[in-house]
């Protein structure tokens, strides 16, 4: 996993980013992006993508990661401006914003399949990279962890749609929670599920 990062040092990096998001395929509840700059000297062992780890896991590697890490942040973007921008584009806002936001400015970045425009800092976009490089699985880790955290949290507020459980994806409890009980503030009014409650199609008859 610390393959990328082992070459990027070998050319004179000590400050490498890695970056990912989450929550692309949620109908409610924000995407969040985190950044991350790993400690070289002292490595964490068992990181990979998010997705598979067991939750047990990513607890213990997501304190692990914020105890140890050079520098990290992590940026919200939330449902109205993902409808008004679209996810691709709020996923690389958010990515971005977290990259800029970190204490120390990194000499390299490596992103999750994100092309991240003209940022200033060199970087490179690795398909499936929080499976490849332990920076980015480091970020996908945080990001994961921090935005489960906010959903079980609104699930407080929202008891009847089962946030704590689905996370906001599109589960069948869900779907009948929305058809039930209605669009909520933090859905996303642009995702076709929630857009075709808002705008039932109407019969004009015979």
């Amino acid at each position: 996993m610390y393959s990328y990062e082992n070459d990027l040092i070998k050319n004179g990096h000590i400050y490498i980013a890695g970056c990912d998001e989450v929550g692309r395929g949620p109908l409610a509840g924000p995407v969040v992006a985190a950044a991350v700059i790993l400690d070289n000297d002292n490595k964490i062992e068992g990181l990979n993508d998010s997705k598979k780890l067991s939750e047990k896991k990513r607890v213990l590697l997501d304190k692990e990661i914020r105890d140890k890490a050079l520098a990290f942040h992590i940026i919200y973007i939330w449902p109205k401006e993902i409808d008004k921008i679209n996810i691709y584009q709020a996923s690389k806002k958010a990515m971005i914003e977290a990259i800029k936001a970190l204490k120390q400015q990194p000499t390299y970045i490596l992103s999750d399949a994100m092309p991240l425009g003209d940022i200033g800092i060199p970087f490179e976009s690795i398909i499936k990279g929080d499976q490849k490089s332990a920076t980015i699985a480091a970020a996908s880790i945080i990001a994961k962890q921090e935005r489960d955290r906010y959903m079980i949290d609104i699930a407080k507020k929202y008891p009847e749609y089962g946030f704590e459980k689905h996370k906001g994806y599109p589960t069948k409890q869900h779907l009948e929670a929305l058809k039930k009980h209605g669009v909520l503030d933090i859905h996303r009014k642009t995702y076709k599920p929630v857009y075709d409650i808002l705008n039932p199609k109407t019969s004009l008859g015979v």
